[in-house]
């Protein structure tokens, strides 16, 4: 294949463009490649060892300590029979054992007997992990399939401590982590090495930044090499050998883009009062007051006491109020056509807004349509 026989040329040429591209961003931080990513994996186990912080007896708890005991040849039968032959339930109260859900990320390509991080988190009564050791468990892929196994010590950061009848807890005791904590059984297949074409798909939907991508590799390996199917994704002609489809991938992630401006947006967050404006927003023609009404209220409590001769004389209490109502005066301040960020900012910071009143004036230009810019809060 041509792009094959000519990667040589073809590393000069990508030197060439990274020099002539200052201030672009490389393709590795615009674009991900399709296929290639973290895949969720989900388990079930015992955490054993507690310091009487366990289940106790949690019916589910006790089932799987008796399967699990039962592999080993450990028989627990689920009834008991007293000396007069009456039949009883076998409870088992296990103060050192925790039922938990395991969680963990297998990342792309990776290979059977690798480690991986798992998160353990209890499900039952338990009200610590800490000094508990996971037994071996297995991780399930959404397809059912067993892609890890799972076990080993917790590390848990947080911490219960008491006394006296009061107790302090630390971060959270009843989530812990295995660094390392499980080995990979099973590769999960991508479609890297098997199809066609290579797309990559940008983090930020946007029809230039995509188009500019597809160019950029069009100037370096030829013409039809890359094509721009939509706003997010572009497909890209790769060689068959794997070995040269790794080379050939390196040299597009190195590549570097100018990304187009992203969209005019004013971002509020409505709990933190934090106001974030893009360079893009403008506003038109407007005229802006904002000011507050303060209402004050005083109340005096006062007791009625009738003359201590009247014969049917009653205490009555009195609530006298007085109330005042001050407005703020602000003066008016003119946004006047095409307004850019730095404009609007001393506007607000001169008649002296508070984040919440920001927002309400980013409201109420976006209302009367003089704010051109996507409002978004949060």
């Amino acid at each position: 294949m041509k792009i094959c026989r000519i990667f040589t040329l073809l590393t000069a040429i990508l030197v060439a463009q990274v020099a002539t591209f200052a201030h672009a961003d490389r393709v590795k931080d615009l674009a991900e490649v399709a296929g290639v990513r973290d895949n969720q994996l989900i388990g079930y186990g015992l955490v054993v060892g507690l310091n009487g912080t366990g289940d106790g007896k949690m019916s589910f708890t006790s089932q799987s300590m008796t399967s699990m005991l039962a592999r080993f040849g450990v028989n627990l039968s689920d009834t008991l029979t007293d000396y007069d032959g009456t039949s009883t339930r076998n409870s088992l109260e296990l103060k050192n054992v925790a039922a938990v859900m395991i969680t963990a990320n297998l990342p792309a390509f990776a290979k059977p007997g690798q480690r991986i991080d798992v998160t353990i988190s209890t499900i039952g009564a338990s009200t610590s992990l800490r000094g508990g050791s996971l037994i071996m468990s297995r991780l399930l892929g959404v397809d059912g399939e067993v892609y890890a196994l799972a076990q080993g010590a917790l590390a848990v950061s947080g911490a219960t401590a008491g006394g006296a009848g009061t107790t302090e807890t630390v971060n959270v005791p009843t989530v812990g982590r295995i660094p390392s904590g499980a080995t990979v059984e099973k590769m999960v297949e991508t479609p890297f090495s098997t199809s066609e074409y290579i797309v990559l798909n940008l983090k930020n939907s946007d029809f230039t930044t995509n188009r500019r991508l597809a160019n950029s590799i069009n100037d370096t390996f030829g013409p039809g090499t890359a094509s721009a199917l939509d706003a997010v994704s572009t497909r890209i002609l790769a060689p068959a050998e794997i070995n040269q489809r790794v080379a050939f991938l390196s040299m597009i992630e190195n590549l570097e883009v100018d990304p187009a401006s992203p969209p005019a947006r004013v971002v509020v967050n409505s709990r933190t009062g934090t106001v974030v404006i893009s360079r893009n927003v403008k506003v038109d023609a407007a005229a802006v007051t904002h000011g507050g009404i303060t209402v004050t209220v005083k109340t005096e409590n006062t007791v009625s006491q009738p003359n201590a001769l009247a014969a049917n004389g009653v205490t009555t209490p009195v609530a006298n109020a007085e109330v005042s109502i001050e407005e703020e005066t602000n003066n008016m301040f003119l946004f006047t056509p095409g307004i850019e960020l730095q404009d609007i900012v001393d506007a607000v910071n001169a008649v002296g807004a508070s984040p919440s009143a920001l927002v309400s004036i980013l409201q109420a230009l976006k209302q009367s349509g003089s704010l051109r810019a996507d409002l978004i809060v949060i």
